[in-house]
């Protein structure tokens, strides 16, 4: 895993990733972090998330995802669902669904250069050394970079 510092979201349209994901819960709110952010910079990312069904517990460890085409800039951004809902303290990450959305990724974009978040570990609460620790197993060999937010 390498691991850079800056706005995930600005170096996906700076041309650095083909793919980005981020966690997600299975309501349909991206209303904190960086879903929040996603939400308002891109639209149609929310709108894939939002045609899922709200609430469906079985979205746990699978991804929408749309493509994301602006001025010169074209990628992927995956909403991961990696929790299930968003309320209250403590742990709210599934660690097998980030398990699942990793290898499913691995799967649909190898080859391809993928960034992420602290997914899973920040308002969602898991333990980013369990979390670092399955992305790495599920992208072995891949292109893949964690993105310390620095505005």
């Amino acid at each position: 895993m390498k691991t850079i510092q800056g706005d995930l979201l600005k170096l996906a349209q700076d041309g650095q990733f083909d793919v980005i994901l981020h966690g997600c819960n299975c309501f349909c709110v991206m209303g904190a972090g960086i879903a929040q952010s996603v939400k308002q910079h891109f639209p149609e990312a929310f709108q894939a998330d939002y045609r899922t069904e709200k609430g469906d517990r079985d979205k746990l460890g699978s991804y929408s995802s749309t493509l994301i085409e602006k001025d010169s800039s074209r990628f992927t951004l995956v909403n991961a669902y990696t929790q299930y809902h968003w309320r209250g303290q403590g742990n709210k990450a599934d660690y097998d669904a980030i398990r699942s959305v990793f290898k499913a990724v691995r799967q649909e974009f190898s080859g391809q250069r993928i960034g992420y978040p602290l997914i899973g570990a920040g308002l969602a609460g898991g333990d980013w050394t369990i979390i670092k620790q399955i992305i790495d197993e599920e992208l072995e060999s891949e292109d893949h970079t964690l993105v310390k937010f620095i505005p």
